[in-house]
């Protein structure tokens, strides 16, 4: 599905399937499901008809103390138009093959498919993203880059190619829905649903996920900017000082001077830094051995990235994994 495309109707409203996953943010899945609950409001009928989905009755726990009860199980007959898979917390280690035939079922029955926060990773280990662009979580994009490097990820709010919707979550699932609730009901209608939740400002699909370089990393100076830039772009092989102080338009006396007048440290030790950082989150989101996370984050061997990473955290990357 695209924009210039309208989606796939069916008589009556649209059937929209909703299947979290343990663990989801409520946040990704208000955002989710509250803009179809407006729509049928707003309309003064059923526009569409939400169902949540589980492969059992039981309610499904939230990360916080919310649960959601579904209203239907995987072995039901269901006539879908839309599934949304909502996932977050550790989609990575999810027994999810127990629903790939399931979805791979409905792809075939001509569903659009759709993931929110880590919910695309459930349709990726399903086979079901190989030929679409996708997005996900910036949180779980370089995990899930290491271990299927052919995906097409994209870093922005929510891709939609075709018969498959992915989002970043959080806030970007209210732009997703505003773009499905225009191509069925027209911008004006939707722009009426996005005010009642003060949405006022709909964000392209190409928004960015995280904040401006120049709030992460908390200075202007564009020397910094460049460096980090170009750091960021280049984890796995990093970088020498000589190269970044090229970039940078500085000796590399000079870069190191400005980095520790603005950032409080030298431009290797916040370079190793935000490396420890990527590790840190491959260790939290994907199932890479310590040694193949060390080489993916620029460190000679599993032994020097334990020494960084206790140096940094205090303790070594395995018992912070196994905790």
């Amino acid at each position: 599905m695209n924009m210039d495309k309208p989606a796939r109707h069916t008589p009556g409203p649209q059937r929209i399937g909703i299947l979290p996953i343990p663990g989801f943010a409520l946040m990704s899945h208000a955002a989710t499901v509250e803009p179809l609950r407006a729509a049928n409001l707003l309309a003064g009928r059923t526009l569409y008809e939400v169902i949540h989905i589980a492969p059992t009755p039981d309610p499904v726990c939230s990360s916080g103390a919310a649960q959601v009860r579904p209203e239907a199980t995987l072995a039901d007959d269901l006539h879908l138009d839309h599934l949304f898979i909502v996932a977050g917390g550790d989609p990575a280690t999810y027994p999810a093959r127990a629903l790939t035939p399931w979805l791979a079922r409905q792809a075939r029955a001509g569903v659009v498919l759709g993931g929110v926060s880590g919910g695309p990773i459930i349709l990726a280990r399903a086979g079901l993203m190989g030929d679409r662009r996708m997005t996900v979580h910036w949180e779980y994009a370089t995990a899930l880059a290491e271990v299927a490097p052919d995906l097409r990820i994209e870093r922005t709010l929510y891709v939609i190619d075709r018969d498959r919707m992915t989002c970043a979550g959080g806030t970007a699932p209210m732009d997703m829905m505003h773009a499905l609730i225009a191509s069925h009901h027209g911008r004006a209608f939707a722009r009426e649903v996005s005010d009642w939740f003060m949405h006022t400002e709909i964000r392209p699909p190409t928004g960015p996920q995280r904040s401006s370089l120049v709030e992460r990393v908390g200075t202007q100076s564009p020397a910094i900017l460049d460096a980090v830039e170009a750091m960021e772009g280049n984890i796995a092989d990093p970088l020498s000082l000589p190269y970044l102080a090229q970039i940078a338009r500085l000796s590399p006396r000079q870069l190191n001077r400005v980095f520790r007048q603005h950032l409080g440290q030298t431009t290797h030790g916040y370079y190793r830094r935000l490396r420890l950082e990527k590790a840190r989150n491959l260790l939290r989101n994907s199932a890479l051995s310590l040694t193949e996370v060390a080489l993916a984050t620029g460190f000679a061997s599993s032994s020097h990235f334990s020494r960084a990473y206790r140096a940094e955290y205090g303790q070594p990357p395995s018992r912070y994994r196994s905790s």
